[in-house]
């Protein structure tokens, strides 16, 4: 039988010497992890749990020195072969085994807590440290701005404040090759070169149309979700973009700013002005390309353009029926709610069009306004007037066949 050579009071020294050592490196450790970034403490945060399950694992093991008796090579490697049967714990989640259910139930916390890593900028939270690391990147680059021409705070890349910039200076730098224009920004220049190349990149995903703007698209998207964010606060007529809503203001400040040239009407918007001087002209610039009718108004050519393409954007919600206009859908809303809420001033009347109101109010007004252009007899209704113009027809048409 070998005894150790080494006495129990060296061993003991022994290990004294070694803990001071380790409480050293630990110390020194401690002070730089202090110096570190927020980024590198979130780094140890993640592993903190790793770590300490390796770090019990290793308080597990016990010198053979340290029991500070001899033993034999047999009993040695018999030692080490009891130290290795140690019952295993496994994690159902991951699979991972680990030497003991505490290290185990530690082990779960990992994947059943939720850490919450924090900006230390702007103390937004984010589940994962790669999404705050992500986030972290946006303050390397992007930067607060306080602009001195308008007042305005921003938050964003030099790049696209000096494009603010320009905005008040007037710089154009960005020159179009085609057409001799030039614009502030190079993202404003590719956006203007479709013009000229007729490319549309932006598809409708409820119908085959394209546009060439996001933002056109976006607007568009609404005609087949029916989505109206925009209201008026003073009659609560709501809208699909903010554009319109501004143009409907207007009505209730009863202000025409612009004028008709040729006669005495005011328009609210200089559009509808153009459209209705070209009542004067008789410039119709739309043409169709199915049957070579113009119109003065693109509106009114949008609307035509779908008798032949068959499109039907506006979609009832509780019978599914499709229809080419909104005002048509509108209409046939009625229906279902039953409201009624145009009423006669004569007779107390109720209809659920303006249309179909219109034409009543002739039975008290006497209004025909369809007149039979080979005889000179009136209608009030186009029914009537359209049974009379057959009989002129059948009229023609009755000396050809006998």
């Amino acid at each position: 039988m070998k005894m150790c050579s080494v006495k129990l009071e060296d061993c003991r020294n022994l290990i004294e010497r070694r803990g001071e050592e380790t409480t050293a490196e630990e110390q020194q450790q401690s002070h730089e992890e202090e110096e570190e970034e927020d980024d590198e403490d979130d780094v140890q945060n993640e592993d903190e749990e790793n770590e300490d399950e390796n770090n019990d694992d290793n308080d597990n093991f016990i010198p053979s020195d340290v029991n500070g008796g001899s033993s034999t090579d047999e009993e040695t490697t018999s030692t080490s072969k009891d130290q290795l049967k140690v019952k295993s714990f496994s994690c159902v989640t991951c699979g991972k085994t680990l030497s003991s259910q505490g290290h185990l139930a530690r082990h779960e916390r990992k994947h059943t807590e939720q850490k919450s890593f924090s900006c230390k900028r702007c103390n937004i939270s984010f589940p994962t440290l790669e999404e705050k690391r992500l986030h972290s990147k946006e303050h390397s680059v992007k930067k607060e701005f306080h602009c001195e021409q308008c007042g305005k705070d921003f938050f964003t890349t030099p790049s696209s404040m000096r494009a603010h910039m320009k905005t008040h200076t007037g710089e154009k730098s960005f020159h179009c090759s085609e057409c001799d224009k030039y614009f502030s920004t190079k993202g404003n220049l590719d956006a203007h070169k479709r013009i000229h190349t007729g490319e549309r990149p932006y598809k409708c995903p409820y119908c085959d149309r394209r546009f060439m703007y996001g933002s056109h698209l976006k607007k568009h998207v609404r005609v087949h979700t029916n989505e109206r964010p925009y209201q008026c606060s003073e009659c609560g007529k709501t809208f699909t973009n903010s554009s319109y809503l501004k143009s409907h203001h207007k009505i209730h400040s009863q202000e025409k700013p612009y004028q008709c040239s040729h006669c005495d009407r005011r328009f609210r918007q200089k559009p509808n002005l153009i459209c209705h001087e070209r009542t004067h002209t008789g410039e119709k610039p739309y043409l169709c390309s199915y049957c070579g009718k113009s119109f003065f108004n693109p509106a009114h050519f949008g609307l035509h353009l779908r008798v032949h393409t068959g499109e039907r954007p506006y979609n009832c919600g509780v019978c599914g029926k499709s229809f080419s206009k909104h005002g048509t859908l509108k209409n046939h809303q009625r229906i279902h709610t039953g409201e009624r809420s145009f009423k006669c001033s004569q007779c107390d009347k109720t209809f659920a069009r303006s249309d179909v109101l219109k034409t009543h109010e002739r039975v008290h007004t006497g209004e025909k306004p369809y007149r039979c252009s080979i005889c000179d007899e009136r209608f009030a209704y186009l029914g009537s007037f359209q049974t009379h113009q057959k009989k002129h027809a059948k009229e023609q048409t009755a000396p050809e066949s006998s």
